[in-house]
């Protein structure tokens, strides 16, 4: 029931890019090996009172160690939209690769919140193997073991409700402990699927995408974000540079920059058939 529930305002900030083909996104590479960019983002949820970050990029140094374009600061970038870095209160981590778990230190009144599944993955024995490992930025797990410490970090096991209208689910298979969320805006319930789809063609045609932990837990978790929504105009997924292009910026001076995902997007986005 969605009556007398609060409604947020949802943004997505770019802050990095990479120039790539579709072959680098898919497992089995594709036969149209047409330039397929990434984009990266950070997400804020405002409303009830509260301003909630969804995940917290990477620095300037690992863009430069991996070769990333970064555009700007994930979180000094929130100031874009009036929230400055020290009165964040939540973060809500998706999981923590190196893309979605940096900065941590950039925000130092925020208690963080994460699937106890992914961190106990990303401090365990697989992190031997550099397939798991390359995902992940060591100091970035050091620091979310040190927020534990101090009482800065909140483990889940399994799906819970955040917050009203906001609801926090699980759909691995990119990683252990992959969460997305369910955000209730004035259009309606929006899912906020991050990794658990990296572009709207890993739902729409079911292509796994090429960093995975169990890939065929990656295809059931594309049917499960797909079935929380009523068309992908509803559904965000983690990189694809079709979010900046099809949602309304958050003014003409941010166009590019920082979208609305609470609007309905400028144009249909594609479903395309599964073949």
């Amino acid at each position: 029931m969605s009556e007398g529930l609060p409604t947020y305002r949802l943004y997505a900030i770019k802050y990095a890019s990479r120039e790539a083909k579709r072959s680098d996104h898919f497992i089995g590479g594709d036969a149209r090996d047409e330039r397929m960019d990434m984009d990266y983002f950070i997400w804020i949820a405002v409303g009830a009172g509260r301003k909630i970050v969804i995940d917290t990029g990477f620095s300037a140094a690992v863009a430069e160690r991996r070769k990333r374009k970064l555009l700007r600061c994930p979180i000094e970038s929130l100031r874009l939209i009036g929230i400055e870095p020290s009165a964040v209160s939540d973060v809500i981590h998706t999981h923590l690769h190196y893309d979605h778990a940096g900065n941590t230190d950039l925000l130092p009144q925020a208690t963080f919140h994460l699937q106890q599944s992914e961190l106990a993955f990303a401090t365990g024995a697989d992190m031997r193997f550099r397939y798991f490992a390359a995902g992940y930025e060591a100091d970035d797990i050091a620091n979310l073991v040190r927020l534990n410490f101090a009482r800065r970090l909140k483990l889940y096991d399994g799906p819970f409700t955040f917050a009203p209208g906001m609801e926090v689910d699980v759909a691995p298979g990119h990683s252990v402990g992959l969460q997305y969320l369910r955000i209730h805006t004035e259009r309606g319930w929006i899912t906020l699927a991050g990794d658990v789809a990296s572009f709207f063609e890993n739902v729409s045609r079911q292509r796994p995408f090429v960093a995975a932990v169990d890939i065929a837990q990656m295809l059931r978790s594309y049917e499960k974000v797909r079935a929380t929504v009523p068309s992908l105009d509803y559904l965000i997924p983690g990189h694809d540079t079709l979010v900046t292009e099809s949602y309304p910026p958050a003014s003409d001076e941010l166009a590019g920059i920082v979208v609305r995902l609470d609007l309905p997007p400028l144009r249909a986005i594609p479903d395309r058939p599964v073949r």
